[in-house]
């Protein structure tokens, strides 16, 4: 899926239960998070749930594993990794991620600490790019 599909399918539901559920799905669709990474090295730090990242890094580009004990916050993860991932560090430092959260929604339909959290992930991640 591309950010434009992802932004088309928030867009076709009508409501933000839908929406609520769409991301629960979206977080049901990744891949298991090996029991290995579920550390303290690779948790974010400042969100409410679980959340944990882990990067690696091919040739130039950057990719991503998370996972959440929490369904809505996984399907957060699912957002933040398909927009994040397989890209460049100078790529990911360039994402104007709020402008494609924003066409989402998500910001102003989230909790404060699920907002705090989504923002959390995002510093993470340009922490990756920054260091490797």
């Amino acid at each position: 899926m591309t950010i434009d599909e992802l932004i088309e399918n928030f867009a076709f539901l009508d409501t933000w239960e839908d929406k609520y559920r769409y991301l629960i799905e979206l977080g049901e669709k990744m891949p298991p998070l090996p029991e290995s990474y579920k550390t303290a090295p690779w948790q974010v730090k400042g969100c409410q749930s679980q959340v944990w990242l882990v990067p690696s890094k091919e040739e130039d580009r950057l990719h991503f594993l998370g996972d959440s004990d929490a369904a809505i916050v996984k399907g957060l993860i699912s957002i933040v990794l398909l927009i994040y991932d397989n890209k460049s560090p100078s790529e990911i430092k360039a994402v104007a991620v709020d402008d494609i959260f924003a066409k989402i929604g998500l910001k102003e339909h989230l909790s404060p600490s699920r907002r705090n959290g989504l923002e959390a992930m995002v510093a993470k991640i340009r922490q990756y790019a920054d260091i490797l």
